[in-house]
Formats: C-alpha cells, structure tokens, sequence
C-alpha cells in the first residue's frame, strides 16, 4: 500500500536524458545533487540501484537546472526542458 506514490521514477536512461538536455557531465550531476561521481556513474551504468533519498537528490539538482518529469498516459515517464 503507498508503493506507486514512492515508486521510483528516475531510471538510468532518464537520468543520462536529464543530463543531456542540460548538457552537465556526470561530474557536474555529482557536484549539484551531492551525490558522488562513482554512484552517478555506476547507476547510469546499470551496475547498481539507487537509495530513494539519493534518487530525490538527483531528481532535486535535475528539476532546479530546468529539467521537468512528466508522466504520459502509459504510466511511463519523459524529460524535458521547462
């Protein structure tokens, strides 16, 4: 119960789009969300999952560059540039 509303929403894919479209390196993600360079880039990676906190903390550097998450109407997720 209460599982949807915290499921996460950023998947490594999302979070190399995010990147892109604010054309920040790994280390500038790292250097923004206070998250370290290795766990941006071992996530992104697929070599490892996130904490929620610390997926909160990407998601949180992401939307104060200008990145926006929507939710389209199949449940899944898009990026893009407010």
């Amino acid at each position: 119960m209460g599982q949807a509303i915290n499921a996460k929403i950023l998947t490594p894919a999302l979070c190399r789009a995010a990147r892109g479209l604010l054309d920040w390196t790994q280390s500038e993600l790292a250097d923004r969300s206070g998250v370290s360079r290795s766990t941006v880039r071992d996530y992104e990676g697929n070599r490892h999952d996130v904490h929620r906190a610390t997926e909160a903390q990407l998601r949180l550097a992401f939307e104060s560059g200008g990145v926006s998450f929507v939710s389209l109407d199949d449940d899944t997720v898009a990026v893009c540039a407010r």
